[in-house]
């Protein structure tokens, strides 16, 4: 029985160790790095703590304004959930150093980026930790976070800066919990924003987000353009399997006619695979809207 147990214990730690070196195979590549001669767009950090959707809350959040932006001329616009980490230049994604080398090369339009990190409830004593409030405004399935997008974030920013209207030129993305946030958000309201790009999305039983693909198929096709990426190595737990999730998904926007693409790696759930993927995911995305420019 010890040998047995000995065993075991030998084949998942390889388990582990593998699936740790399939996930850290995806590193950001040369489109994620600074190069010489591109204009540098302006990273701003700012705070919102006067929330009437989510009243109580407080959240950091950062704005991307590119050098090509004109004032006058409307921009495009993408927002991103957990924004802390895709505005990291350091990070997996680094957004602001792609959004620099794609827009300077051509391939993908003058856009602003918006980084909203989740909602936190302050203590109401010292030395007690604040009420984290990711899942529910992330996992709910309701226009609630829509609303807070459009009504309090993007009201404010759109008295600095001219944004577009048109929801083809307003993007909207997350990793796991704010993957399905993403979707969330356009699905309730497709006229605010015609695309998503979900990483390792959490479309599984957290808050009834495993409904997704029925009402895909079932519902009118909306006008939205859809990237998922998922791995193999993504988790299985009491919520779903998410590497199934994500196929239901992808086999129900194509069974309903979507624009989409659905990339399967073999991560584990981290960012590092969409991370790494980030700039041609980009180009996919708003490769309609260059094309017409």
């Amino acid at each position: 029985m010890a040998r047995i147990l000995a065993a075991l214990s030998v084949c998942f730690c390889l388990f582990v160790t593998t699936a740790h070196a399939q996930d850290e195979q995806y590193v950001p590549g040369p489109d994620a790095e600074r190069k010489e001669g591109v204009p540098q767009g302006t990273v701003t950090h700012h705070v919102w703590d006067k929330s009437e959707i989510y009243p109580g809350t407080v959240r950091d959040y950062w704005i991307y304004v590119p050098k090509q932006y004109e004032k006058g001329k409307p921009a495009c616009l993408m927002v991103f959930q957990d924004g802390g980490g895709f505005v990291n230049e350091k990070g997996q994604t680094r957004v602001p150093i792609v959004f620099d080398n794609l827009i300077h090369s051509g391939e993908m339009p003058v856009a602003i980026g918006v980084f909203i990190q989740p909602g936190v409830v302050p203590p109401a004593k010292k030395g007690q930790a604040p009420r984290k409030n990711r899942s529910f405004e992330y996992d709910t399935l309701s226009d609630q976070y829509s609303r807070f997008l459009t009504e309090e974030i993007l009201a404010d920013i759109g008295k600095q800066y001219d944004i577009s209207d048109d929801p083809q030129h307003r993007a909207i993305c997350g990793n796991s919990s704010g993957g399905i946030c993403a979707f969330t958000v356009a699905w309730e309201h497709p006229e605010q924003f015609g695309k998503v790009v979900s990483h390792i999305g959490s479309f599984t039983n957290i808050r009834g987000g495993n409904v997704y693909p029925a009402l895909i198929r079932k519902t009118e096709h909306k006008p939205i353009k859809v990237f998922l990426q998922d791995g193999e190595n993504d988790l299985d737990n009491l919520h779903g399997n998410w590497p199934l999730s994500n196929q239901q998904m992808a086999a129900a926007l194509k069974f309903s006619g979507y624009d989409y693409k659905f990339v399967l790696g073999v991560g584990r759930h981290s960012a590092r695979h969409g991370g790494a993927i980030f700039p041609d995911t980009m180009r996919w995305l708003w490769s309609d809207v260059v094309e017409k420019n």
